[in-house]
């Protein structure tokens, strides 16, 4: 099968193109590197499977010449990081919603299927948990730049259905919750990544907030076999699905464990939203997933339990600082 991945040099990307091609698929991926990054699949170049793009999907003819090569698409591509979207709401918005709109429409022509990633931030300040696809979505008021993510993500997942609905054009939408393993970067707030760089640093470990506030984090391995899985599911077209882990853990509790199997011995900090973000900044208390829908349509249920998933970034980026330091110490030497 040949597989277009769209933000195919970014986190979950890189994961699903090692996937793909592990099971002997031929891959194409698109991706400006605008959050993604050339590392992330140079393990991947030399495969002969492996066809890669520095091209923003904005580029319509790039991109409608890689939609006809592909058999399915995976749209990936997206303004991702709570601390971006706080800074470019503007770039947030266009590249979400004009992004998905030129993916469905080139793929609409040949009705190409389609998997489009959305997110739990749709669900926003709703109390209801856990959260099920048909909850409503509950968000803050639009002078609050955080909420444009979650609004931009909606505006996607009613693009893609109408698409369905009106031109036949067969599309899966996944709300992912929390999406984490190696290869994540904490470069715009992702709390994982950022909790163990410092933590192996022996800096302070910096929650935001009370740390009160509880979220499920998902192995990006399950999560890419749920991807996987739910477009090989007839009964999945059409449909919005969670993924995620049903593994509730506090922020300030993620902290401890993370310092716990980074054997590290960096205080924990508190640093009020108003300092992290911006003044007013909202956040949700809880984010868990209902997924029994995932498991009636695919069979399957992410299970990776979130203390080896730590165990994996930790060591992800252990071998980074000590390439960095083995590089270091060469260049003292010449």
């Amino acid at each position: 099968m040949r597989c277009l991945i769209t933000g195919g040099a970014g986190f979950i990307g890189s994961h699903l193109a090692e996937h793909l091609l592990a099971r002997g698929d031929r891959v194409i991926l698109i991706d400006d590197l605008s959050t993604g990054s050339i590392e992330n699949i140079r393990h991947l170049k030399n495969d002969p499977r492996l066809s890669y793009y520095l091209e923003p999907i904005e580029n319509r003819h790039v991109l409608a010449e890689l939609v006809d090569e592909a058999d399915v698409i995976f749209h990936l591509a997206a303004a991702v990081g709570v601390k971006l979207i706080i800074e470019r709401p503007v770039h947030t918005i266009e590249t979400n919603v004009n992004g998905t709109q030129l993916v469905l429409e080139a793929a609409s022509k040949k009705r190409k299927p389609v998997f489009c990633a959305s997110t739990s931030e749709v669900y926003g300040k709703n109390g209801k948990v856990p959260f099920a696809e048909d909850s409503d979505l509950v968000l803050g008021p639009t002078s609050k730049s955080r909420w444009s993510y979650a609004a931009s993500k909606a505006v996607e997942e009613f693009l893609a259905l109408s698409y369905w609905k009106e031109k036949r054009q067969p599309v899966v939408i996944g709300r992912l919750f929390n999406t984490v393993g190696p290869r994540q970067t904490g470069r715009y707030g992702m709390v994982l990544p950022n909790f163990v760089q410092q933590a192996l640093e022996r800096r302070p470990i910096t929650v935001f907030g009370s740390g009160e506030q509880s979220r499920c984090f998902c192995h990006v391995k399950d999560a890419v076999e749920a991807i996987i899985r739910l477009m090989a599911a007839d009964g999945a077209v059409g449909e919005v699905v969670n993924i995620g882990s049903r593994e509730e853990i506090s922020i300030a509790a993620l902290a401890r464990l993370v310092r716990e199997r980074a054997a590290s011995d960096s205080p924990i900090d508190f640093v009020p939203y108003d300092k992290a973000y911006e003044p007013g900044f909202e956040d949700m208390l809880r984010r868990v997933p209902s997924i029994e829908k995932l498991e009636r349509l695919t069979g399957f249920t992410p299970r990776t339990p979130l203390s080896r998933t730590i165990d994996g970034v930790v060591a992800h980026f252990a071998e980074r600082q000590r390439q960095a330091a083995v590089e270091a110490g060469a260049s003292l030497r010449v």
